[in-house]
Formats: structure tokens, C-alpha cells, sequence
């Protein structure tokens, strides 16, 4: 999760700190999920770096919430 919060750091906001907390109780304790199945059934495997994904992940999640928020009359 380190690595992980330092490349979201470095790719979105390299200016903000990253705190360590303690897990809550239903944290998962496996991270790194397997799309061995992904690949081997379906023929599918990521197209971009995590880095290239990172920021048009955000942007889409900035549009998603400027969007429900001009519904809501604010």
C-alpha cells in the first residue's frame, strides 16, 4: 500500500503527505488482486500503466462529482 500511496502521490499531488493508520477490521489483507483468469478467459489484460491511469481516473471522478453536485441545486 506504501508503494502504492507514493505513486498516487507523485502522479496527482506530489505536494501531499501520506499518514499511516491503523487497519480497520475489515480491511483486506490481499492487494494485489490476480487477473490471471482476466487474461486467461476473457483475453484481457490492462492497456495503460498505472501512471497514465491514474490521472484520467481522477479527472473522471472530478466530472462524476461536479456533475451529481449541479443536480442537487447548489
Amino acid at each position: 500500500m506504501l508503494e502504492l500511496a507514493g505513486v498516487v502521490k507523485e502522479v496527482i499531488d506530489p505536494s501531499a503527505t501520506i499518514e499511516l493508520k491503523a487497519n480497520t477490521a475489515d480491511d483486506p489483507h490481499k492487494r494485489k488482486p490476480d487477473i490471471s483468469k482476466a487474461k486467461e478467459l476473457l483475453n484481457w489484460e490492462p492497456k495503460i500503466s498505472l501512471q497514465e491511469g491514474l490521472p484520467l481516473m481522477v479527472n473522471d471522478f472530478r466530472n462524476r462529482i461536479l456533475n451529481e453536485d449541479e443536480g442537487k441545486g447548489n
